[in-house]
């Protein structure tokens, strides 16, 4: 099979580099210039990095949306192998990793890395709960259960207890209570205040976010200057340590550029087209803050740094807006945030790592944010047990230059709704009639005579336009079946089969339900 490249006999420049993530919220995969000659948004920092580093052209999440994204990355495991079959969690929902199950922060802990997570955790904690009272499980929690949860009181299950040394952050997203920093399991400040809420756009009509508790003095436009910050105090803390063999590892959740999006007053109108586009330009510049911490502490040449996406953009940005000036952020994709289309899980993925990434280089096939894990073991030698990473792939042969060869047998997306799409080659199966998100035709509002799978071929159709399911049986069911393995597999990478630890639904979303779709659309 394609995966099974190895790089044992890559020769790296430093045994156990740094590694730092950046994970940018919403941000288009044509919202970088270097992706997107024809942007008309400013980012010359990540393309300075695709300059001195290599471009993923065909990178992807897992998930078109937030919470199962960042599941995937931690865990190396599809999203829907979890609990959250579909949706997001809110700022006050409980703990989504499983007990025991290894992550990459304590994987890295594990072989000696300082792990920090600084920004957006979006992943569940177990907030101290009032007798009596309860928070919704795995769902955004409901504006009459703010008063649910006593904030004087630690958190559990939180980022420290899957591996991260270090916390400093945000629950969730920040249109998400409550409105305040968490350092490590407590709140920076009490969030005392009950009606908090910002614009969804600065200056821009279309209301506000959720409104819940919140800290005095909290303010959207101050978080993302908060967590550059608070990036190059981290980096300047262990610059000593990491030359001395004491690597580190910072996860680097951005905020930015999803709602509010609320630029900084220095950066409010940089851009010459909308507050959207301002927030794009100050993301990149807190990008460059951490690079810039990096050359001054020398330590540039001994770390691998990434700059990605959770999804595609969201609609909040202002298509329309955009529009006017020339500018897709979703490039020629169809489709956007939470879709199953392209547009909401194609994104942005650049690394840096000079003393192995090649400069200039791109890589052009496809990868996946779950392979982050099996990339980083693959990079410090330390191998990974049978139960963990099960959909995650290494991707240093690529990025040693060892192999432009694909990598993966196939990836597999979900949708906001829960729909699945699994891509092998160029050709892309969807097991839904419409988006299944948020972008027409909408889950619902499909006609009534539309097929009920979608196969495209992506090599002469990228925008997905021509659905070809009906001359394509012998694919469809090729593909649907490849599904159906890895569902029943419990990992789609080499190994011996795991167990379903999962609900039925996991099941019910593939292999019944798509044996179900595939045989209507055969009878159409």
């Amino acid at each position: 099979m394609l995966f099974l490249i190895s790089a044992t006999a890559v020769s790296l420049g430093s045994a156990k580099p740094n590694i730092i993530l950046i994970l940018c919220d919403d941000l288009g995969y044509g919202d970088v210039k270097c992706l997107n000659p024809d942007g008309k948004i400013a980012t010359p920092q990540m393309d300075r990095m695709a300059k001195e580093g290599m471009m993923f052209t065909d990178a992807h999440s897992s998930s078109a949306v937030c919470t199962p994204t960042r599941y995937g990355i931690m865990t190396g495991r599809y999203n829907w192998r979890s609990r959250l079959q579909r949706g997001v969690l809110g700022g006050l929902s409980p703990r989504l990793i499983e007990p025991g199950r290894l992550t990459v922060a304590s994987h890295l802990q594990n072989n000696g890395y300082f792990t920090a997570c600084l920004g957006k955790w979006h992943l569940g904690m177990d907030w101290a709960k009032r007798d009596g009272k309860e928070v919704s499980n795995l769902a955004v929690e409901t504006s009459e259960q703010a008063g649910n949860v006593d904030f004087s009181k630690a958190i559990a299950n939180g980022p420290n207890s899957v591996g991260f040394d270090y916390y400093f952050g945000i629950s969730a997203s920040l249109d998400m209570m409550p409105y305040t920093f968490i350092e490590n399991d407590r709140v920076a400040a009490l969030p005392d205040l009950s009606a908090v809420k910002f614009p969804m756009m600065t200056g821009h009509e279309g209301g506000f976010t959720r409104t819940g508790p919140g800290a005095k003095g909290f303010d959207a436009v101050n978080v993302l200057p908060s967590l550059a910050k608070k990036a190059v105090e981290v980096i300047e803390q262990r610059a000593s340590d990491a030359k001395k063999g004491k690597p580190f590892f910072i996860y680097m959740p951005l905020n930015a550029p999803h709602t509010p999006i609320n630029p900084s007053p220095e950066w409010l109108g940089k851009s010459g087209i909308n507050p959207y586009a301002d927030f794009v330009m100050e993301t990149d510049w807190a990008i460059g803050e951490v690079l810039r911490a990096l050359s001054e502490n020398g330590l540039t040449k001994d770390t691998l740094v990434i700059v990605t996406s959770d999804n595609g953009c969201s609609p909040a940005a202002k298509f329309e807006e955009l529009a006017k000036f020339g500018h897709n952020p979703n490039y020629h994709f169809r489709g956007n945030k939470a879709d199953i289309y392209d547009g909401g899980h194609h994104i942005p993925f650049i690394a840096q790592w000079p003393t192995v990434v090649q400069a200039g280089t791109k890589y052009e096939s496809y990868v996946c944010l779950t392979d982050f894990m099996a990339t980083v073991a693959d990079i410090i030698g330390a191998t990974l047990p049978v139960n963990a990473a099960e959909d995650s792939v290494s991707l240093l042969p690529a990025l040693s230059g060892k192999t432009t060869a694909p990598l993966r047998e196939a990836i597999v997306h979900h949708s906001i709704t829960g729909a699945f799409s699994i891509r092998q080659g160029n050709w892309k199966l969807e097991l839904c009639p419409g988006s299944a998100g948020w972008s027409d035709p909408k889950p619902g509002k499909e006609a009534a005579d539309a097929p009920r799978i979608q196969l495209y071929d992506l090599a002469n159709d990228i925008g997905e336009k021509i659905n070809v399911q009906a001359q394509h049986p012998d694919i469809v069911t090729r593909l649907t079946k490849l599904l159906e393995k890895y569902a029943a597999d419990g990992r789609s990478t080499p190994g011996a089969p795991q167990p379903n630890t999962v609900n039925p639904d996991v099941m019910s979303g593939t292999k019944q339900a798509g044996a179900k779709k595939v045989k209507k659309a055969k009878a159409d």
